[in-house]
Order: structure tokens, then sequence, then C-alpha cells
């Protein structure tokens, strides 16, 4: 279960991975590469969710990374 995008930022690919992992307890990590390299990784404990929730919320926590990065951008590109 998770999700994988890629855009085009300039000469550079980024890629925003988001995989689930149910152990050593459920949590969800999201990891950004920027050209190959990894930038960031962020971690969330999904333990408290309900199985039938799973997919939506790693979908939710998934696309709330990509617009934190979008208006990162966007504000580094306005400067």
């Amino acid at each position: 279960m998770g999700r994988i995008d890629a855009f085009d930022v300039g000469e550079k690919k980024l890629t925003v991975q988001t995989e689930f992992f149910a152990r050593p307890g459920w949590r969800v990590e999201t990891k950004v590469y920027l050209g190959g390299a990894l930038k960031k990784v962020f971690t969330e404990d999904f333990a408290a969710i309900a199985e039938d929730e799973l997919q939506h919320r790693v979908n939710a926590f998934h696309q709330a990374r990509i617009d934190e990065i979008l208006i990162s951008l966007r504000a580094r590109k306005k400067q």
C-alpha cells in the first residue's frame, strides 16, 4: 500500500514516495528525492487508524506532503 509521484523541477526530477509499514506498528513514511538523492523523510504513526481507512489516510498524507513541497517551491520562485 502506498503511492509514488514524480515531477520535473527545472532539470531535476522530484520524486515523492509514500509507503505503509505494518511492523513493528502501523506507520506511514514519505520519502522525498530530488535528482535521485534523498532529501527528506516524513513519518507518522497510524496505529490508531481503522483498517478500512488506511488507504484513504495514506493518500491524504501523501498529498499533504506534495502540497507542502509545492507551496515551498512557489515561494522560492517568487523571490
